[in-house]
């Protein structure tokens, strides 16, 4: 290159005086740019420092600076007086112009791609909270100032546990689970059969990973969490659909059209979005089925805690006697989704592995937030926080249901509403799913349609009425009441 052409390239380095990143680091990145893209080609001489300086009204300082970095890391050579090249040894294919389009950069791998696309039909939380929104708990009914002392004590007080911590989590949360998953829910575990994930949704992409081979069954309820189906399709699985109707999962369906599925995820307290519980047979029936068959059983209990009419249902695990159930909790719905806590209850024959699938995946669970909760719930404040918003949420449920009864009777019918965060609600009359949720965000609410848990693949069969999912718990009163005259004036057409 002509000294002329060089000299132009070099006073055209971009450099913004007054910046706060440092002229030495500018010109750095810029020289290095210029290395790169090929406009600085292998071999190249640059001019002495001091001409440098005067082409660029710099300080000698600054070029210096620049200099050694880019000597350092292999873009420039040079020695007192020989001078300074642009190495020989950056690749010529690196130095040439990109000229490919950005579409045609290597593609992702097809599990790669199957990660990708795989919750894409996920809905996601996005604005400011308004009503209806669903798988909201009350946040501003939590009890910060509590949960703040607690992690800040345990700041203060730094200690071994703050290196690497176990990939199973936190043992004295662990314990504490342990006893409260036999008292509330039947769970019969040991504190190692306890793994704590961040968040259910990690929980499920284990399982998902370590018990499934590309290609095998695995039974969905549809309508069902798309969150789960999401998981399975990205560790290759061949998701089956199984509907569900008022007794819970149609085992016999499944049993009569896919027996040889190696996994069902189920949701058998408080079915995913339809609110149904499956019925005791039913229970049994899908046992009795995987123990058969040697099939692996989800059990997705992520919302227990808030039943309304009578005490907490039993879990599915407490009933295996095969060792097939892995229940998942969440303490997302409990506590605030922020958290990001969640814990999986293996058989003890299938632990060892998960805590090793855990330590690949992220090493372990953040360990502050694991020790205030253990704080938390030993000091009592969790069993008080539940039986607190159990009654919040109770109040709001009813509040909807009135609301609905009163408002919206002739248009709307309430599905199961005896526990959850949200319920579902069918509709009378003949109404667009679809069309009544886009005019609710056209007016400031969120209505999820029911058909948006349907599995796109499902058949006849797990065709469920048109209506809604509508959530309640987070939603204050005067919001609720709003977004029921909202939804009457688009049902009715006003």
């Amino acid at each position: 290159m002509p000294a002329s052409h060089l000299n132009q390239l070099i006073a055209a380095l971009p450099l913004q005086r007054g910046a706060s990143e440092p002229l030495f680091r500018q010109l750095y990145a810029a020289i290095k740019l210029a290395v790169l893209d090929g406009r600085m080609s292998p071999g190249m001489q640059l001019p002495p420092t001091r001409d440098f300086c005067r082409l660029l009204a710099v300080s000698r300082q600054t070029v210096l600076n620049a200099y050694a970095l880019l000597t350092a890391e292999g873009y420039l050579d040079g020695a007192v007086g020989r001078g300074t090249f642009v190495s020989r040894e950056v690749p010529a294919a690196v130095a040439a112009p990109a000229t490919a389009a950005p579409g045609l950069l290597r593609p992702l791998s097809a599990r790669g791609q199957g990660v990708v696309t795989a919750m894409r039909q996920v809905a996601f939380h996005r604005g400011p909270l308004r009503a209806f929104r669903v798988g909201m708990p009350r946040i501003d009914h939590f009890p910060f100032d509590v949960w703040n002392r607690l992690e800040a004590r345990r700041r203060r007080r730094p200690d071994h546990q703050f290196g690497y911590g176990d990939p199973a989590g936190y043992l004295p949360l662990r314990e504490l689970l342990c006893v409260y998953l036999k008292a509330s829910r039947g769970v019969q575990c040991t504190p190692q059969q306890i793994v704590i994930t961040s968040g259910s949704q990690q929980a499920l992409f284990l399982l998902s990973t370590i018990l499934l081979a590309p290609g095998d069954a695995a039974w969905m309820e549809s309508p069902g969490y798309r969150g789960a189906s999401g998981p399975l399709r990205a560790a290759g699985a061949r998701v089956f659909p199984v509907p569900v109707d008022a007794q819970g999962l149609d085992v016999a369906y499944g049993v009569a059209h896919c027996p040889q599925a190696k996994l069902a995820y189920v949701t058998p307290s408080h079915q995913m979005p339809l609110g149904v519980s499956m019925s005791l047979p039913r229970r049994l029936a899908l046992l009795a089925w995987a123990a058969h068959n040697k099939a692996w059983l989800v059990e997705d209990d992520y919302d227990s805690e808030y039943r309304y009419s009578g005490a907490p249902l039993a879990s599915l695990q407490s009933l295996d006697r095969a060792g097939c159930v892995v229940y998942v909790g969440t303490l997302s719905k409990v506590l605030f989704p922020g958290l990001r806590l969640g814990y999986m209850v293996a058989p003890p024959a299938l632990a060892e592995a998960l805590v090793q699938a855990k330590a690949v995946m992220d090493r372990h669970t953040a360990i502050v937030p694991q020790m205030a909760l253990a704080d938390f719930i030993a000091e009592g404040h969790f069993g008080r926080h539940i039986r607190r918003t159990r009654d919040s949420n109770a109040e709001r449920r009813d509040l909807l249901v009135r609301g609905l009864a009163h408002e919206l009777g002739d248009q709307l019918a309430c599905g199961p509403a005896d526990s959850g965060l949200e319920l579902c609600a069918y509709f009378r009359g003949d109404h667009d799913e679809e069309a009544v949720s886009r005019a609710g965000l056209a007016r400031g609410i969120e209505l999820r349609p029911l058909g948006h848990y349907a599995d796109p693949a499902a058949g006849p069969e797990c065709a469920t009425p048109p209506g809604l999912l509508l959530g309640f718990a987070a939603i204050p009163p005067a919001e609720m009441a709003h977004g029921l005259q909202e939804l009457g004036r688009i049902l009715r057409g006003r």
